[in-house]
């Protein structure tokens, strides 16, 4: 909290002080500050209360800087902001704030309402009050001291709460022609003034856009359901009409799901009675469509994730089904165990789709790796993928596969299970290529190599199978691609200077290969060589030394005294 007062104190004079014309006139970007103070004060996060907070701090502080206080702390005294006091534009903008702090305590309270229902009452309350200090707000503007610019922003706020207002009523007529009229002020307005402003206002209108395709919908066009769906698997239509489009796009499928009554899976025509299973099985195909036309990996992503949330929801119903055929199979000591009922065969088709689908997503992300992989990294300090990355997706995918080959019903079919592990061998050969990559990438060049030979045996292994199945190699990565990669990889390592001593490995002997290869014979074998010549000193017996006598020193003859002498020290 302290940390926002200080930006608060940092970003509102520039705000509160806006003016855009020269000649003198008042301006407001009306849109721009909005949003900065949304994204600044919660509602990145969806903190609605936070922001809330902001705005009546703000609004405290324009009134006290501008001197509109509303009596003191004894007594309320009431003023209103009118075009005759209408000399700063910081005028405009404690409207603005007042409009601001009444719709996101509206936004706070929809949320809340979730669980508690009654203060939906509350809702549409501050909801109205929004919208009334918004048309407050356009009436200020109808001066000739406000600038055009800010008169046409002022028009499009009010038209957006509005439409608000009579959208949570579900008047909606009224909405989608407030919500036009909104939309087309802001497109205007995108189309006459710079760049960095008319991002802003095409963001506002792709916001309104599916409340008036809703809108349009309820009122009784058919087509707009389409775009609704659409617009839901991309992950647009978000906040106020997430709820709503899950809710119309779930209606309009269990519709459809009531002339739906089997459907057909590897040869078997299975019954569907469980509505939950009708209406996933239906919106499966545009499900795959949309994630075939997604653009950019972020959509695709969230496009996966919706689609696994459905299939885990759809078999979680299934199951529980499950339990109760048990139960009355067990009442009624049925003993045609052998064959898969409908219901298990149903939830081994489910749980196919299911893999299928977690396979097809690690794919795209192993893909997308891949490719950033290739890429040179500009900045040294940030931290780009590694093949040990891709090599915990194509586990997940490994593991994935091994569940395809274990559904009940399945066991039998020879072809599923050959085709199974044909993509088995295709994702190991990927696997173990990319270990050879992190080998390299740590000097270890025997083994990478040693991998590198694996993944061309994995790959002729997938070309010997794929002839015949009949081409099944279509929905898999390409496997010659891999082939020419590897060779390529192969014949760089070898060519580099560290690997001569594995070339003639590979080449010279096959005791050269191993842990410990016998380059040299060590000890070496004894040779004879000359013996040292032996010298022995036999001259001393005929050498005749001279006579040292005189250099002897004779005892003398000292009696008495010299006794006495030398037992005292007298003669030393």
């Amino acid at each position: 909290m302290a940390a926002d007062k200080q930006n608060e104190a940092k970003v509102s004079p520039v705000d509160e002080n806006k003016e855009n014309l020269p000649d003198g006139g008042l301006g407001l970007e009306i849109l721009q500050i909005i949003k900065e103070s949304q994204q600044q004060h919660g509602l990145r996060h969806g903190d609605y209360q936070r922001y809330r907070g902001y705005c009546s701090r703000r609004l405290r502080r324009l009134r006290k800087t501008l001197g509109f206080k509303m009596g003191n702390r004894h007594k309320y005294i009431g003023k209103k902001v009118t075009v005759e006091i209408l000399s700063d534009n910081r005028y405009l903008l404690l409207v603005l704030m007042e409009a601001e702090r009444a719709w996101s305590y509206a936004m706070q309270l929809k949320q809340e309402a979730n669980t508690e229902p009654r203060k939906r009452f509350h809702l549409l309350a501050r909801l109205r009050k929004a919208a009334k200090h918004s048309e407050k707000l356009e009436k200020l503007c109808e001066s000739p001291r406000v600038d055009a610019k800010t008169k046409l922003e002022a028009q499009a706020y009010t038209a957006y709460l509005s439409g608000m207002v009579e959208f949570e009523l579900q008047e909606w007529k009224r909405a989608m022609e407030a919500f036009n009229k909104c939309k087309t002020i802001y497109e205007k307005l995108a189309s006459a003034f710079t760049e960095e402003l008319a991002v802003l206002y095409r963001q506002r209108v792709d916001e309104i856009s599916p409340n008036i395709r809703y809108c349009a919908y309820n009122i009784g066009d058919q087509n707009a359901i389409n775009d609704l769906m659409q617009m839901r698997l991309t992950g647009g239509g978000g906040g106020m009409m997430a709820e709503k489009l899950e809710a119309l796009i779930t209606q309009a499928r269990t519709k459809q799901a009531a002339t739906m009554s089997e459907v057909e899976w590897r040869g078997r025509t299975v019954p569907v009675k469980i509505d939950k299973a009708r209406v996933f099985l239906l919106g499966l195909a545009d499900n795959e469509a949309a994630i075939a036309q997604a653009t950019n990996e972020e959509t695709k992503e969230h496009l996966y994730e919706t689609l696994l949330a459905e299939c885990r929801d759809t078999i979680q119903a299934v199951r529980e089904e499950l339990k109760s055929e048990a139960k009355q199979r067990e009442r009624s000591s049925d003993t045609d165990s052998g064959k898969v009922s409908n219901l298990q065969f149903l939830h081994s088709y489910l749980t196919y789709i299911k893999l299928c689908t977690l396979v097809k997503r690690n794919e795209s992300m192993a893909q997308t790796l891949h490719a950033k992989l290739k890429e040179t990294q500009s900045d040294e300090n940030k931290r780009g993928p590694r093949p040990q990355d891709l090599i915990r997706l194509y586990d997940i995918i490994l593991q994935s596969l091994a569940e395809l080959s274990t559904l009940q019903g399945l066991e039998d079919d020879h072809t599923f299970q050959k085709e199974v592990s044909l993509k088995m061998l295709v994702y190991k050969a990927y696997r173990c290529f990319f270990i050879a990559q992190s080998y390299v990438l740590v000097k270890k060049w025997s083994e990478a190599l040693v991998l590198y030979e694996r993944v061309l045996k994995y790959a002729k292994e997938v070309q010997s199978k794929a002839k015949s199945l009949n081409n099944r190699l279509k929905d898999l990565p390409d496997i010659q691609e891999l082939i020419a990669e590897v060779n390529a990889e192969k014949y760089s390592l070898q060519a580099a200077p560290h690997s001569v001593r594995f070339c003639l490995a590979f080449r010279l002997d096959p005791s050269l290969v191993g842990k410990q290869p016998n380059l040299v014979q060590f000890p070496p074998d004894f040779q004879p060589i000359p013996c040292k010549p032996l010298f022995f000193d036999l001259a001393l017996n005929h050498v005749t030394f001279p006579p040292l006598d005189e250099k002897v020193e004779q005892k003398g003859k000292g009696g008495l005294t010299g006794y006495i002498k030398g037992i005292f020290g007298f003669g030393s």
